[in-house]
């Protein structure tokens, strides 16, 4: 059930007298730390500018061509990957209960959450500092939601054409701070420099941007369904703020690499479409909506958008049904 964000707000700021941080609108378009009333618990984001650039690249893969023109409205992305430490409330309400500062608001124990998974999802790589992983693309979704209700600011994923912007940061060369891979170990975790494990985030050198893991550490989710044809559809002239609007279960589209992954995978322009076979050992019919046993490689990374949606295009966007994934 869709949430009336007056209603909640109202309620909110009568129980606790938290006032939502609104930083951007309050600062102008600045980083800015996102608090999380009555929970200790907080997260950056970073300011992407709204530009034009080149997506794709013409000595990678097949579906990263052809090269074309897009342009991408402003917004915040997340300065790091959600961490467990900000994951794990969501996923467990006796958790978020406990750190909480007195009691749950109706409004946010209203939030579906996700199963209880049946595995050490960090699957012994670390916790604290750590990214949040293996989760599904609609559980994703719905961590935003839980923000949402948390805060009242609409967070999201990242279209595919907003995540590669943001990390190429001005950039028309194979990684931000260049070509060469030699120089990848600085700037981010993989196969290389890994030891086969997540790090906390934030270790290694930001992009010009000021986005930390870009590349590397765990791949992240985007919004778009995946389609490996999908540039020849924007050949035809500059494109605005593309996105595949998903509307099957797989695959779905994943930027990044991982500590998993060789340099290659980790350019700006490669992509990864999901795979059902992450779901292989589920032993659940039907399979979790909320978790891929066997991808301890994905994770997320949040989008605000300036102009924030209208009530009936939040709903929208969190309030879809699951796709039964037999």
């Amino acid at each position: 059930m869709f949430i009336d964000r007056s209603l909640f707000l109202g309620s909110l700021m009568l129980l606790t007298g938290f006032i939502p941080n609104d930083a951007a609108a309050q600062q102008g378009f600045d980083p800015y730390v996102q608090e999380i009333p009555g929970i200790n618990l907080r997260f950056a984001m970073q300011p992407i500018p709204a530009g034009t650039y080149q997506q794709g690249s013409d000595s990678g893969n097949p579906d990263e061509r052809p090269v074309h023109e897009v342009t991408v409205d402003a917004f915040w992305m997340g300065t790091y990957e959600v961490t467990w430490d900000l994951y794990e409330p969501f996923v467990y309400k006796d958790l978020e209960t406990m750190k909480s500062d007195g009691t749950v608001t109706p409004a946010v124990d209203a939030v579906t959450r996700p199963t209880k998974p049946y595995l050490d999802m960090t699957f012994g790589m670390g916790k604290e500092g750590h990214p949040a992983l293996a989760m599904t693309q609609y559980n994703a979704i719905q961590f935003c939601k839980w923000l949402y209700v948390r805060t009242g600011v609409f967070y999201r994923l990242p279209t595919e054409a907003e995540w590669e912007y943001a990390c190429r940061a001005g950039s028309d060369t194979e990684y931000s701070f260049g070509d060469d891979p030699s120089m990848l170990g600085e700037y981010g975790w993989f196969v290389t420099n890994s030891d086969g494990t997540t790090h906390a985030v934030g270790q290694k050198k930001p992009n010009g941007w000021g986005l930390y893991d870009m590349h590397g550490n765990v791949a992240e989710w985007t919004y778009d369904q995946y389609d490996a044809g999908a540039y020849g559809k924007f050949m035809n002239g500059p494109v605005e703020n593309p996105v595949m609007k998903p509307d099957q279960l797989y695959p779905h589209s994943i930027r990044g690499g991982s500590f998993e992954d060789d340099a290659g995978a980790l350019r700006s322009a490669a992509r990864l479409p999901s795979d059902p076979e992450w779901k292989q050992l589920d032993p659940q019919i039907p399979k979790s909506n909320w978790w891929f046993p066997e991808a301890p490689f994905i994770g997320i990374r949040l989008v605000r958008p300036v102009q924030p949606p209208t009530e009936a295009e939040i709903g929208a966007y969190y309030d879809k049904a699951p796709i039964a994934d037999y």
